[in-house]
Parts: structure tokens; sequence; C-alpha cells
């Protein structure tokens, strides 16, 4: 499992031809988002039948790709959503959960009491 920490993690919102490898992908990194590869975020990739995701990552000596291919279900994608995931939607999209709704049931700031 990767460990993402603080990274921003990035969807390309267009199924992406798997044969792609590390200048591939990092050629689609530079035309279609802001950050920099070299800034530390992840950057998914998926691929038309949804069966497959790559993971394109800068590991501070160089470029990682880390794959993961189902052999049964697709991964839970919406192409017309947002291109920035959080940690949690990252986790659920590789272990195959599919969120119904995404409200959190606390905040970790503090309120002010109406006294």
């Amino acid at each position: 499992m990767l460990s993402i920490g603080a990274a921003s993690v990035r969807l390309y919102r267009q199924p992406t031809d798997m044969r792609k490898s590390f200048n591939g992908l990092s050629a689609l990194v530079a035309r279609h988002f802001d950050e920099s590869l070299l800034d530390g975020g992840y950057f998914l990739f998926v691929n038309r039948r949804r069966t497959m995701l790559k993971v394109l990552y800068w590991d501070q000596d160089g470029l990682a790709l880390w794959c993961k291919r189902l052999e049964k279900g697709t991964f839970k994608v919406d192409w017309r959503g947002g291109a920035t995931l959080s940690r949690r939607e990252f986790s659920m999209l590789l272990e195959g959960v599919t969120p119904k709704r995404m409200n959190q049931r606390f905040s970790r700031e503090k309120t002010e009491w109406k006294t």
C-alpha cells in the first residue's frame, strides 16, 4: 500500500492508455496539471475499462510508478468529479469501496458553544 501522508492526490480525468510508462505519463502531468511532478504529489491514471490504475509520483531520487490491475470488478471512478482526491477517497478507490455519501460525521475544529 502507498503511504501518501500529506501529499496531494490528483486524478487524470480521461481514460489513459496503460501502455504509457514514465515518459508518457509525466508528459500528461506536465500538460494537464498545474502542479509539477517534482512537488511530491501523486498522479492517478485509469484505463477506459477501469480495470487498471497507475500512480506516478516523485520518490525523492527518481520517478516511481505503481500499478494495480483488478481481476474482477472495476475502479469506481467518476470522470466528471473533481481532479483532487482526499486521502480517504484515494484509499477507498484502491480498496474498491463505493461511497454512497461523503459527509463527515464531525469536525476537529473547535466549535463555540452558546451559553
